[in-house]
């Protein structure tokens, strides 16, 4: 039994008599918190959803990858310890390492076209390059360890060489001297603007066939977004830890820039539109609650001549508000799920629905509704019988 003498049962039967009576009303009520609340759904689910889609952009686009230069001072070469893979691989948030060691040797073939060979440097790498970089085969395949020297084409590189597409039969250029197969074409890669001129052999071909010294020239990382400042002082140390400064490592700050600024942004809209949404949620269904009392005076004061309590009288309007807004808030919650599946569905993007968010919503309206029908039960029940009975 609840305080009012009714039990939960009867107790909700009472409490929805208004709102069965008038259904349209109701409905419109409903309606319009559940406006409210699927405009919070929506504006926290399609901008989390299209920041998730900014976030694979911006990852396609290298925001967790490090590059590890030596510092170049007058006519000094300087390099990489050779060991340079192994010693970024140690580093604990590192989640992939690999090095590009500049061979220095020419590279021929008779089809190259007149610009001359200059432009074209052999490359060798070791490491997961083709991943960290996001490198894709136009033509061929990757390199795979085979057992005769290959190599991979750049871009540029290719169309110098005459060879865009590769033929059918096996073609060799020569590279210092040594007569490398090409096995494939690399595409065009934002990430890899130096390596589209050149043409990159497996480290262990390159020290067979060219220079058992081979020493990088070059060294890429990558690691998580949120650490990635924090790493570049500690790879610094890590490869030259007498003279960190000697050690240029750098990032697509830019980018990672574009992320900080965008989250930041999407963040504060979402904090702003939410607000005003379950405002003018509980603004209207506080309105609603109010014409009803109005509307109801002689219901209100006919119960109390029966002996309904104050407390009854405040119950019943309580729990018309909840149900009220309960409904509306799940119905907003599922709408704006909906929405926010269909919208980001044509744009492409993942879909976000924060389970939180939808929750929050249905709470918020429970919220937003007992705190809209305090002043309106409050009111129906300070109402005297016999002024009430009087109303017309």
């Amino acid at each position: 039994m609840s305080r009012t003498g009714l039990s939960l049962v009867d107790t909700l039967v009472v409490g929805t008599v208004g709102l069965r009576a008038r259904r349209l009303r109701s409905v419109l009520a409903a309606l319009g918190i559940s406006i409210g609340i699927a405009t919070v759904v929506l504006v926290t689910s399609i901008p989390a959803s299209s920041q998730a889609d900014l976030d694979r952009r911006l990852s396609a686009l290298g925001a967790d990858l490090l590059r590890v230069d030596p510092v170049q001072t007058g006519g000094e070469v300087r390099t990489l310890p050779r060991e340079s893979q192994a010693m970024l691989e140690r580093v604990g948030p590192v989640t992939g390492a690999a090095v590009v060691a500049n061979t220095h040797a020419s590279v021929r073939s008779s089809a190259l076209r007149p610009q001359g060979d200059g432009a074209i440097t052999a490359l060798a790498v070791s490491g997961t390059l083709d991943e960290m970089l996001r490198l894709r085969v136009a033509d061929g395949r990757t390199l795979t360890g085979d057992v005769e020297p290959t190599v991979v084409l750049g871009s540029d590189a290719a169309e110098r060489l005459g060879l865009d597409r590769l033929p059918s039969d096996p073609v060799t250029i020569d590279v210092g001297g040594v007569a490398f197969t090409v096995v494939g074409v690399l595409a065009p890669s934002p990430l890899a603007v130096d390596l589209q001129s050149a043409v990159l052999m497996d480290w262990a071909d390159a020290e067979t066939w060219l220079d058992p010294d081979v020493r990088p020239t070059v060294a890429y990382v990558t690691a998580p977004d949120e650490v990635i400042g924090e790493l570049r002082p500690v790879l610094a140390s890590t490869l030259s830890a007498e003279s960190p400064g000697r050690v240029l490592v750098s990032r697509p700050s830019d980018v990672v820039a574009a992320r900080q600024a965008t989250g930041a942004t999407f963040e504060g809209m979402f904090v702003g539109l939410a607000a005003v949404a379950l405002l003018v949620g509980g603004v209207g269904i506080a309105n609603t609650l109010f014409a009803s009392v109005l509307e109801r005076r002689r219901e209100i004061g006919l119960r109390r001549a029966l002996g309904a309590q104050r407390s009854a009288i405040r119950t019943q309007f309580m729990t018309e508000a909840l149900c009220l807004c309960l409904a509306g808030g799940a119905l907003g919650s599922a709408g704006g799920a909906f929405a926010t599946v269909l919208w980001a569905t044509s744009r492409g993007w993942p879909v976000v629905v924060p389970l939180d968010v939808v929750c929050a919503g249905v709470a918020a309206a429970l919220v937003t509704g007992a705190l809209a029908g305090i002043a309106p039960s409050v009111r129906a029940a300070r109402l005297p019988p016999t002024l009430a009975l009087s109303a017309e």
